[in-house]
């Protein structure tokens, strides 16, 4: 039969767990400690500064003066208080937290207004090709009267006041950053857009489309006038 004592009986009757109702154990002592470490550390931050009212923390603060300047002798009497020390400690931190949050604000102003700028520029070059119907139906002479050309100069309003801007005439010198040249005709170095296929187009001073050209010479069409003069 057994017996029911020695079933309970500890392995080790002699430890101090089981000898002491009092002990605790390194880690349960090392818990203790850090949760009380913890808590004084909150207590400490919820407290007032030495005897430094409110208005005079914020006066501390609102000053322009960079945290590697600040004299941790607030009240100058040529002795650093612990107060003192710590105001000067806590001004530095929230100094420098105050210029990190600036600069995200800015940086985020910053990036709010291009992802504006270019979805405006995505939907005002969408508009481009209408344009380019229009300037075929003037080359046709359908927008000399009629309710076509009201809605053209409606439109070509709307697109001037979001400045969007054409560029691409005969004449101008050639630039390989803005125009697509199709074909060289050219014979000399000096390269300029003999023939305008497609105009280009910028939004705000921001390219959304190359011209399409032509390249020819400075003064193909002046010779080539003179010539036909001649004949």
């Amino acid at each position: 039969m057994t017996n029911p004592t020695n079933s309970s009986m500890p392995d080790d009757p002699g430890a101090p767990e089981n000898t002491d109702e009092q002990y605790v154990s390194p880690d349960q002592a090392e818990a203790l400690a850090e949760e009380a470490a913890e808590t004084a550390a909150l207590d400490a931050d919820d407290e007032p500064i030495g005897d430094f009212s409110d208005a005079e923390i914020e006066d501390v603060l609102a000053t322009d003066t960079p945290a590697s300047e600040i004299s941790p002798d607030a009240d100058g009497d040529g002795v650093v208080s612990e107060a003192e020390l710590q105001l000067a400690e806590r001004t530095e931190d929230l100094q420098r937290l105050s210029a990190e949050y600036a600069n995200y604000r800015r940086r985020t102003e910053r990036e709010r207004t291009q992802i504006a700028e270019q979805a405006k520029a995505r939907v005002l070059t969408e508009m481009i090709p209408l344009l380019d119907d229009l300037d075929l139906a003037a080359q046709h002479g359908d927008l000399n009267e009629g309710p076509l050309k009201a809605f053209s100069d409606k439109f070509r309003a709307v697109l001037d006041g979001q400045n969007v801007e054409a560029f691409g005439a005969e004449g101008d010198a050639f630039d390989p950053e803005i125009h697509e040249a199709v074909q060289d005709l050219s014979q000399g170095d000096n390269k300029v857009v003999g023939t305008v296929l497609r105009k280009g187009y910028r939004v705000s001073g921001r390219l959304v489309r190359n011209a399409m050209v032509l390249i020819g010479d400075p003064q193909a069409d002046s010779a080539h006038g003179a010539d036909g003069a001649d004949a």
